[in-house]
């Protein structure tokens, strides 16, 4: 699993109107200043909103921080 800090959240429009959180891991890219990222993980079902895609996908990070601090 990657950690928290090695990770970025991105609301994606799958289809018009709907809505669905990314997590993406830093890569390994190349030597250039460009960040690289790839999925690491997506919202089982699509929201209706913008805004509630995101909240879902905060909740999803904030689960994914609370328990690498637990096994730290």
């Amino acid at each position: 699993m990657p950690t928290p800090c090695d990770m970025a959240l991105t609301v994606q429009e799958r289809e018009p109107g709907l809505f669905q959180w990314v997590l993406l891991e830093a890569s390994e890219g190349s030597a250039s200043d460009a960040l690289h990222y790839r999925i690491w993980r997506v919202a089982p079902a699509l929201q209706s909103s913008y805004s509630s895609a995101l909240a879902l996908g905060v909740a999803e990070l904030r689960r994914i921080v609370a328990a690498a601090d637990a096994a730290a």
